[in-house]
C-alpha cells in the first residue's frame, strides 16, 4: 500500500472536491444579486445600433455595409431591417431574434446611412 497507484489521484479527488466546495461558498449569499441581473441590480443599458451592426452585419454585408455576400442594405426602411434581423428572411438567419431593442438600434442605424 505504500506506492499504491490510486493514492494519488484519491488525493486530486479530493482536492477537486474541496475547491468546488470552497467556490461555491463564494455564490451562496448571492442569490438576490443574480436574481436581479447581476451587479446592475436591474439597470437598462444603452445600445449601441452602430457597434451591434459593425459586429454582426459586416460579415455578409460589407464594411459599409453595401453589400458584399448579403445585399446593399443602406436606406431600407427601419421596420423592415429590425423584422429581418430578428426573424431572418431567406438567407439572412435571423442574427438578432428575441432582442428587440438591438434590432431597433441596428436598424435606426443602418436606415440613416447613405446610399
Amino acid at each position: 500500500m505504500k506506492n499504491s497507484p490510486i493514492v494519488p489521484y484519491l488525493l486530486i479527488l479530493a482536492m477537486g472536491i474541496a475547491v468546488i466546495f470552497f467556490l461555491s461558498l463564494d455564490g451562496a449569499d448571492k442569490k438576490k444579486e443574480a436574481a436581479n441581473g447581476g451587479e446592475g441590480g436591474g439597470e437598462t443599458t444603452e445600445v449601441n445600433g452602430e457597434e451591434i451592426a459593425k459586429s454582426s452585419c459586416i460579415g455578409c454585408h460589407g464594411g459599409d455595409l453595401s453589400g458584399a455576400s448579403g445585399p446593399d442594405i443602406r436606406g431600407l426602411e427601419e421596420d423592415h431591417i429590425a423584422d429581418v434581423a430578428m426573424n431572418g428572411q431567406g438567407g439572412m438567419p435571423a442574427i438578432l431574434a428575441g432582442k428587440e431593442a438591438e434590432a431597433k438600434a441596428v436598424a435606426e442605424y443602418v436606415a440613416g446611412l447613405e446610399k
